[in-house]
């Protein structure tokens, strides 16, 4: 029996190749993925590739050593396996396919959750990169259970399965359900017994009671953490460690010491992503935002730079918190 799998998810505008540095750092990742490269009308250049996966740089993984998964999103067939194969040159560990983001702006340009209305076109897509790129680089897809709603759940599945894709993780909401509690897990269980393909289970894991109740509804052995795990940075690592007596959650202090970090890698001017100091307090805000909700700290520290624009005098804030 094979050991179960925690792979961080690919979170547009979040989960940034800095925060994933982190996050893996702490341990528990089996891989993780890339925010979602977008194909639309080109073969991409190479610093494309290398801005939004700097772990190129690095054997196709984070300095941690977690392997990092590249994600493309687009609906020409053709485009995308020209561009999987680019990103399988320049070293990728695994070509991820994007049929799951619900954003307005990516759906209404046929990306996304919105090609979860065509399965034919959903297979055209998995077949043509499949057969673009090396065997032994995985290629998988990430999915809703539907676009407005999970008629083609299965057969999209199916589609994917079809064209010979190594796995599927599946967000248990359709586009129209957002992120909005509760996630149908019980709908991937479905999914998973009209396939044969390895699945993993996605949505609403926040805590070890959330991953329980998923992988006994699911029917799956390995689930992906998105928002539970910038909420909780060691999430992943007490899922895998769920068996152990006495466990405890990561420390505020300890917290901050991550939060230090980001910030340092952030304001590093020597470094594969360089992020403008605009930008900095805004992100550290960003996961300040999600911590909240599990550490008090977290929110007192947020009330008290919550205006602040200058990045230095944050991280002092962090420091002193």
């Amino acid at each position: 029996m094979r050991p179960m799998k925690v792979v961080l998810a690919p979170m547009e505008g979040l989960a940034d190749f800095h925060l994933r540095q982190i996050l893996t750092s702490v341990g528990g990742y089996d891989h993780c993925v890339t925010e979602f490269i977008r194909v639309s009308n080109q073969l991409l250049p190479n610093r494309v590739f290398y801005r939004s996966c700097p772990e190129l740089y690095n054997g196709g993984r984070t300095f941690s050593g977690t392997p990092t998964h590249l994600q493309l999103l687009g609906s020409d067939p053709v485009l995308m396996a020209e561009n999987a194969a680019r990103a399988a040159d320049l070293g990728a560990t695994a070509i991820d396919i994007n049929f799951g983001c619900p954003a307005k702006t990516v759906n209404k340009n046929m990306g996304g959750s919105r090609l979860l209305q065509y399965p034919e076109v959903v297979f055209n897509i998995v077949d043509a990169v499949r057969k673009a790129v090396p065997q032994p680089v995985p290629v998988t897809a990430k999915m809703r259970l539907g676009f407005n709603d999970k008629s083609l759940a299965v057969e999209n599945a199916q589609a994917i399965e079809a064209a010979n894709a190594n796995g599927l993780t599946v967000h248990a909401r359709t586009k129209a359900e957002g992120y909005k509690p509760p996630a149908h897990w019980h709908r991937i269980a479905i999914i998973k017994e009209n396939i044969n393909l390895p699945v993993i289970a996605n949505g609403e894991i926040w805590n070890l009671d959330d991953y329980g109740q998923c992988i006994k509804e699911s029917a799956c052995e390995d689930v992906m953490i998105g928002r539970g795990a910038i909420t909780r940075p060691d999430l992943a690592l007490r899922i895998k460690q769920r068996q152990q007596q006495h466990q405890q959650s990561m420390a505020w202090s300890d917290v901050k010491i991550l939060l230090s970090t980001y910030y340092g890698l952030l304001s590093c001017q020597d470094t594969p992503l360089i992020v403008h100091p605009n930008y900095i307090p805004g992100r550290l805000k960003q996961w300040m935002s999600f911590l909240m909700n599990h550490y008090n700290e977290a929110g007192i520290l947020f009330h008290q730079i919550k205006r602040e624009k200058n990045p230095a005098i944050i991280h002092r804030q962090i420091l002193n918190t």
